[in-house]
């Protein structure tokens, strides 16, 4: 019998005052059929055309004549397109109906710099809108029944992503919850917790209240994550280590929705070749652990995974080995029961680019929408711009 199982037959479900101390954390679990949602960013633009490969395209191998991948190296997924040959995980996924691969993804009027097009990501805005509030944080200040609770969204790498900031809420910034619950155990921020409401100056009681909701959800997240020891091997990677304590979060019951985890190092403009293998490598070791850790725990079907980067990289390689700032690229959704799984649309049109760059067909903001209503079951309307409409991958 698993731990949810033992919970929901006993009586301590419903005895909450006969609760002994040990046991409490389990009265504040998820219950079943908590969706989440892990979301992956690769920061630098990862080159998409070197990850997912269309090794049957003659332009692709004229562009890159020094970093192209050679046919017989790709792991082949179609007769046109394959992953790069580090991902032999991300290949079991496929071959498992459980990875979608959206091509072409971008937006109108892109943006080639790195701060700019990230920002444009994580706030869901248009090219030419400059927001302060992320999409999560709008989630987060939307009128949903949970959104109260900061702990609804965790940032596993800090600083605190823009993209899980609200008016009036945000998430959490947490990578180690003991020393989260440490840190807001201190004396001076525990004299902060007690001013909590006695301020009159509105931001500075919101900076009161913001230490206060810390402080309980700190203690919230490490008591209710001791209830999970986490003995799944992960590769010694640093995304793995986020991605093996989101794990522990979602396998001891934590009542949070949006799990924000991210990976640097891919502005590959010199010796891509050796530098992206290495990133991949930890990309697709570090997810595929991830996934099999869930399915061992029998969570992986309330969970869906997000990867993007800010943008693609030009198709033709540059004079040091490397490619340089591009556009569109594609974005990977894992998850059980996908609509549509494998490819979800065409591989990159190299013959009609635009001034060197892909050509974006799918807007990113379509991919929020779809993960908001068909996975969260939230109207995204409120969160992101209704009129770019939903895919039909969940």
């Amino acid at each position: 019998m698993n731990r949810r199982d033992f919970i929901k037959s006993s009586s301590l479900a419903s005895m909450a005052f006969m609760v002994p101390d040990f046991l409490k954390p389990f009265q504040f679990m998820a219950p079943e059929g908590y969706r989440n949602i892990v979301i992956i960013q690769l920061s630098g633009a990862n080159d998409g055309l070197n990850t997912v490969i269309p090794f049957s395209n003659d332009l692709y191998y004229k562009a890159r004549k020094n970093i192209a991948i050679p046919q017989n190296n790709v792991l082949r997924l179609t007769d046109q397109a394959g992953f790069h040959p580090v991902m032999q995980g991300f290949k079991e996924l496929y071959d498992e109906g459980l990875l979608s691969i959206i091509n072409n993804v971008g937006y109108p009027e892109p943006n080639r710099s790195h701060f700019r097009s990230m920002d444009i990501w994580e706030t869901a805005s248009g090219a030419n809108e400059y927001l302060n509030t992320g999409w999560i944080g709008r989630y987060l200040d939307s009128s949903c029944e949970e959104c109260n609770n900061p702990y609804l969204a965790l940032d596993l790498s800090e600083p605190l992503s823009l993209a899980l900031k609200g008016s009036s809420k945000k998430g959490i910034a947490v990578n180690n919850p003991k020393q989260l619950y440490n840190q807001t155990r201190e004396p001076f921020f525990q004299e902060l917790n007690k001013h909590a409401e006695e301020h009159a100056n509105e931001n500075v009681s919101y900076l009161y209240k913001t230490v206060a909701e810390t402080s309980a959800s700190a203690k919230y997240i490490y008591e209710t994550s001791k209830t999970y020891t986490n003995v799944f091997p992960y590769p010694n990677h640093k995304l793995a280590k986020q991605l093996q304590q989101v794990a522990t979060f979602i396998a001891s019951g934590l009542k949070t929705r949006v799990y924000y985890a991210s990976m640097g190092g891919f502005d590959t403009h010199v010796n891509q070749l050796n530098r992206q293998e290495n990133l991949l490598t930890e990309l697709s070791e570090s997810v595929t652990a991830f996934v099999r850790n869930l399915k061992s725990v029998d969570q992986f079907n309330d969970t869906a995974v997000l990867i993007f980067s800010e943008f693609g990289r030009r198709v033709e390689q540059n004079a040091s080995g490397g490619t340089d700032h591009g556009t569109a690229n594609n974005v990977f959704v894992i998850a059980p029961s996908l609509k549509k799984q494998g490819l979800y649309n065409n591989m990159p049109d190299l013959r009609n680019l635009d001034d060197g760059d892909l050509k974006y067909t799918v807007d990113f903001r379509s991919i929020y929408n779809t993960l908001l209503n068909n996975w969260l079951q939230v109207e995204s309307g409120l969160i992101v711009n209704k009129n770019l409409g939903k895919l039909a991958f969940l």
